[in-house]
């Protein structure tokens, strides 16, 4: 418990040393909401099961699952021959700010930086309405922090299946122009016009049911259920009808953009077993996200929620109109690995 401890203090003070290192913001910027997440009280712990051995479940919960590896032996070549279990859990892996404003960081106790240059997209005090009320657009940066909160915690001593790593911010899309501009991001979405179709739109609505009752259809990985279109992957929303729903599909986007960059991989199934894979066209299935900013999810079947699904059940009040548009998530990535 004390090495957890010291882990967790030493992320914090590596989040203090970035406060005193960073510009202070211009006194005329927008303020930035949020607080720190606590990872006692702010995590949703029933969301890392149902924890599974082969097809097995040792420790089932309310919250639908993956299809993991029928037997409970594997066996991994790399880097040596080595016989072990298959096992299946969920981790949460990746913290995420969602924001209207630039170089706001939510999950980062509402700090707002002022880099001393201009960069990223002008402050949207909130969803801009164009074609009268019935639609409206909004325009997020996301923020995605390295956040391997089990290895920290030392959950299970020594497992083998943690991602081993430290605190670290891996990317802004402030400094991305693809993440701000619809035109540079076909460069990693080519195919978003063939699916930029009445039929194709339609049916992601079977997805939003299948998202909101269990699992999102891989098949289907144009959409983002409930939330709207994969495509661009960019912060562009086009049809915002609410903060919450509005930073879902934002974040949504980014986990397939990082796919596609080849910055996130494939962690579940057999294929993830021994190691990693690519995983070009991102797998819904293998997400949960759970809000931690401004108010945390931490319990019920919704609380960490698969891509697509419905908003209304989890986060419903959940975002208000001072600061609602500052969001912050935990990301819960599924893995299945051969423990030896």
């Amino acid at each position: 418990m004390m090495r957890a401890l010291r882990r967790i203090v030493g992320a914090l003070l590596a989040l203090l040393g970035i406060l005193v290192s960073a510009p202070v913001a211009e006194a005329a910027g927008p303020t930035c909401n949020g607080k720190f997440v606590n990872p006692v009280t702010d995590v949703c712990w029933s969301c890392l099961f149902p924890l599974s051995v082969g097809g097995l479940k040792i420790w089932p919960s309310g919250r639908p699952d993956t299809n993991n590896p029928a037997s409970p032996v594997c066996a991994c070549a790399d880097p040596m021959p080595r016989i072990g279990i298959s096992v299946g859990f969920w981790e949460p892996a990746r913290l995420a700010d969602v924001t209207m404003k630039p170089w706001c960081f939510p999950n980062l106790g509402g700090m707002r930086i002022a880099p001393g240059f201009d960069i990223g997209q002008g402050y949207l005090a909130g969803p801009s309405m164009v074609g009268g009320r019935s639609q409206s657009t909004a325009k997020w940066h996301v923020h995605w922090y390295v956040y391997p909160l089990l290895y920290w915690m030392e959950i299970l001593t020594d497992f083998a299946c943690f991602e081993q790593a430290s605190f670290d911010i891996a990317y802004m899309t402030e400094v991305d122009p693809l993440w701000q501009d619809d035109a540079l991001a076909a460069l990693i979405n080519p195919e978003a016009v063939v699916f930029a179709n009445p039929i194709a739109k339609a049916a992601c609505a079977g997805d939003c049911v299948a998202a909101t009752a269990n699992l999102p259809l891989d098949q289907l990985f144009w959409c983002a259920g409930c939330q709207g279109s994969m495509y661009p992957l960019n912060g562009n929303i086009p049809a915002s009808i609410g903060h919450v729903q509005s930073s879902r599909l934002a974040l949504s986007r980014f986990a397939y953009k990082m796919h596609r960059q080849a910055l996130a991989w494939g962690t579940m199934g057999t294929k993830g077993l021994c190691k990693k894979y690519l995983m070009p066209i991102m797998r819904k299935q293998q997400y949960r996200f759970q809000m931690t900013n401004p108010i945390p999810t931490v319990n019920g079947r919704f609380a960490c929620s698969a891509i697509g699904a419905s908003t209304m059940p989890p986060d419903a009040g959940r975002a208000y109109p001072a600061g609602g548009e500052d969001m912050g998530y935990l990301v819960w990535r599924k893995r299945n690995c051969c423990v030896f």
